[in-house]
């Protein structure tokens, strides 16, 4: 009898906070969702000592060890960091000290540093496995130096003719050799069939996820509409980024429509270097390239945003030149970079503030025994930035900026999200009224444990030095007393139901 009365008792309980069966599932993932750890693969983890051909740690030029299987052995590690997508560098065989992977030689067998086929094809599964995708660079403006290519009479035709480049000139571009690097005639249709049937192989063949196109601008738009169409073709989904190295947009958006998913951002990639080596920057030129990729591009929550890659100096060592602290930057620089629309790409080594000068110094082999306080950083973002749409998909609008104090919204149909970036050497205070918020709701900070409360229809701000905060709009928390006296209400007319349940069988067993 107690059991069945205790019981009743619970109901109204349940019933209260049972959820909805049709509860909404999260969306599925697309590619704007993604962030992206890009890593060079002789320069990341060595797995296996078995292929350590022609290994040379004094020499920072010559293979240091890196292969598949370091990269399987880390995989863990990168997602746990909250990236879930890796982009390699190539895995062709290459020539002698092409340690990079952009001196091909075989478009068809993977370099014997790095390991087999096979153990590629485990690398990708491995990936799969956890919910992660593998981007693979692609090459198809040249190959190595020494080709045999270029001793086979047959083949005379497959290249253009070695000449200087100038960079103000489309065919000059396209034609001559970059680093007297042999350049790959694409007009010849011997030479485009080869190179589309490479790229289809290694899609049927391993199931990677995409390609980063090297030197985009060094092959004719006719060539990536072509080619797009045949990966894509291959596989459902199939993402390409193309690298076009110019800082002007108009120029990279040249090959906007020919199949390209998105592209590097290098003119924000270029403004974000210059705004977070050092604090007291104006932040205002930064929020111009949202307005420039949305006019030149047709879906500009695909670039890939960046700080760091393997062409450019070290942001650290930009920082260090100026005297102030690595983790305190890149922390300013990865919020900014996480939470405005685009694809985050973090070049590895970032995440320990590795520090590198010219190429081959920002190619330093990775360690993995560092201090993890950027790493716990970059893990936060990563959990804020898969779990809230509205940093991948929503709306962004500039609030505030002044002298390096920004806020600005990310916005969708599900939530409201404001980011404040400090990039000054002084606390900073800011105001925000009605209509940029709604009245009487409050701003749950995310990284810093921030909690805003609107007073009236004004919401104050404040953010000490070189700090950022990603607050989620939500209902004024405290004593929900319209809930408390719904509850109160329904459990007094139960335990008056229960008290008419139990006087009628009282007056029934009288009667009997």
């Amino acid at each position: 009898m107690k059991k069945r009365v205790l019981s009743l008792i619970l109901i109204p309980f349940l019933l209260f906070y049972a959820l909805p069966a049709g509860a909404a599932e999260k969306e599925e993932r697309t590619w704007q969702d993604e962030t992206i750890y890009f890593l060079m693969i002789d320069r990341f983890n060595n797995g296996d000592l078995s292929n350590d051909f022609d290994v040379d740690r004094d020499d920072p030029k010559a293979y240091q060890g890196g292969d598949f299987q370091g990269v399987i052995d880390k995989l863990d590690y990168i997602k746990d960091m909250g990236f879930t997508t890796i982009w390699l560098t190539p895995v062709f065989d290459n020539q002698e000290k092409g340690y990079h992977g952009y001196w091909i030689k075989d478009f068809y067998n993977t370099d014997e540093h790095f390991g087999s086929i096979e153990k590629f094809k485990e690398l990708v599964d491995e990936a799969h496995k956890r919910d992660m995708k593998i981007v693979l660079d692609f090459i198809v403006n040249h190959v190595g130096p020494n080709h045999e290519w270029l001793n086979d009479p047959e083949k005379e035709d497959w290249f253009h003719e070695k000449q200087p480049m100038d960079m103000n000139d489309d065919e000059s571009l396209q034609n001559a050799w970059l680093y007297d690097l042999p350049d790959l005639n694409t007009e010849n249709p011997e030479v485009r069939e080869y190179l589309l049937d490479a790229a289809r192989w290694w899609i049927t063949e391993t199931d990677i996820d995409g390609y980063r196109l090297d030197t985009v601008r060094h092959v004719p738009q006719d060539f990536w509409e072509e080619f797009s169409d045949a990966v894509k073709a291959e596989k459902e989904d199939f993402y390409l980024l193309g690298e076009v190295f110019d800082y002007d947009p108009r120029n990279i958006a040249k090959y906007e429509g020919v199949g390209i998913d998105g592209f590097a951002d290098f003119p924000q990639a270029r403004e974000m270097r210059d705004v977070f080596q050092k604090p007291d920057v104006d932040m205002d030129r930064l929020f111009n390239f949202w307005q420039y990729n949305q006019t030149y591009f047709e879906n500009p929550y695909l670039m890939g945003t960046f700080i760091d890659n393997h062409d450019m100096v070290r942001f650290t060592n930009l920082i260090t030149q100026n005297n102030q602290n690595p983790a305190t930057r890149w922390k300013l620089a990865f919020a900014y970079m996480y939470t405005v629309p685009g694809l985050p790409i973090v070049y590895y080594g970032s995440e320990i503030a590795l520090s590198g000068g010219e190429d081959p110094d920002n190619r330093k082999l990775m360690g993995f025994k560092a201090d993890e306080v950027l790493i716990e950083y970059i893990t936060k973002l990563g959990e804020i930035r898969n779990s809230h749409t509205a940093l991948t998909r929503g709306s962004m609008e500039l609030l505030y900026e002044e002298d390096g104090m920004a806020v600005y919204k990310r916005e969708d149909e599900n939530e409201t999200i404001i980011v404040a970036v400090n990039n000054t050497s002084k606390s900073q205070s800011v105001k925000l009224t009605s209509p940029q918020l709604p009245e009487g709701m409050e701003l749950r900070g995310l990284v810093e444990d921030d909690l805003v409360r609107a007073d009236g229809d004004t919401y104050d701000i404040i953010l000490d030095r070189e700090k950022a905060e990603i607050y989620v709009l939500s209902p004024r928390s405290g004593l929900n007393y319209g809930f408390i006296g719904a509850l109160t209400a329904v459990y007094i007319i139960f335990m008056i139901f229960l008290y008419y349940v139990w006087k009628k069988g009282r007056d029934k067993r009288k009667a009997e």
